[in-house]
């Protein structure tokens, strides 16, 4: 399984950035796939997390009504449209798939997280 995050860029604060991520090989594999973010220094960070059958998803509180993470199983690709943005959401984002279940928090650690793309950087400042 391959990803592909694209969609980072420069971005004013209370501006929007919509981030995808495109799943090719044996994408079937992957029960969910998430973002992450990293700023240099600190350790990586949950986004949101979104399962390919259901489409049941979670948030972390920091991005909690400002994120909207989506999919779209025919083109197998995961969204992450950002609104609101502040510069503390400045960092690189990654997508990962992971091939068990999860459940709400249980959906956070990255470490549980076997297919990793290229990041993608989001600076958000004036």
């Amino acid at each position: 399984v391959q990803l592909q995050a694209s969609g980072g860029g420069p971005v004013q604060p209370g501006g929007s950035r919509r981030l995808s991520c495109v799943a090719s090989g044996r994408a079937q594999l992957t029960y969910a796939v998430a973002w992450f973010r990293q700023v240099p220094g600190k350790e990586r960070e949950f986004v949101a997390v979104v399962t390919w059958r259901s489409g049941t998803k979670y948030y972390a509180d920091s991005m909690e009504g400002r994120a909207t993470i989506s999919r779209d199983n025919a083109g197998n690709t995961v969204y992450l449209q950002m609104n609101g943005l502040k510069p503390e959401d400045t960092a690189i984002y990654y997508c990962a798939g992971r091939r068990d279940y999860c459940s709400g928090r249980g959906c956070y650690a990255p470490s549980e997280y076997t297919y990793w793309g290229r990041g993608t950087l989001v600076t958000v400042s004036s």
